[in-house]
């Protein structure tokens, strides 16, 4: 009986632990996101590496970034970044989940960088519960 008093009181100060550290705890702006030149042209405009990366213990999936406006002259695959005309928002890995600490990649060519900043996305959920975009 005691035994199980004392594990459910650890069980409690551990999760107390966990929540006070901040984990277990995803938002939008778990999602960072970094822009540099890569020095390649591309037609003449420059190209853009863009780097998403997940700070939430949990998956973040169906991940959508503000993208009005956004243009490229390279083709992007729509795994890595879709769009539809005259889109406000664009889904990448085409709502596959971005795990913990992963570092998401993907380039565009154009004359600016666009803030593509994260407007939404679902987190912690299994694999088997994405809801897919298109």
């Amino acid at each position: 009986m005691a035994d199980t008093a004392a594990t459910k009181l650890l069980g409690m100060v551990f999760f107390l632990v966990l929540i006070s550290q901040g984990y277990g705890y995803c938002t939008i702006h778990s999602l960072s996101v970094a822009q540099t030149q890569t020095g390649v042209k591309v037609q003449g405009k420059p190209e853009w590496s863009v780097s998403i990366t997940n700070n939430c213990l949990c998956n973040q999936s169906s991940v959508l970034l503000d993208c009005r406006g956004f243009q490229t002259v390279e083709k992007l695959n729509p795994y890595v970044l879709y769009t539809k005309d005259n889109a406000t928002v664009c889904l990448i890995k085409y709502s596959n989940p971005i795990v913990y600490r992963e570092v998401f990649k993907f380039t565009y060519a154009w004359d600016k960088a666009f803030p593509l900043t994260p407007v939404s996305s679902k987190y912690c959920l299994s694999s088997s519960k994405l809801i897919h975009f298109g």
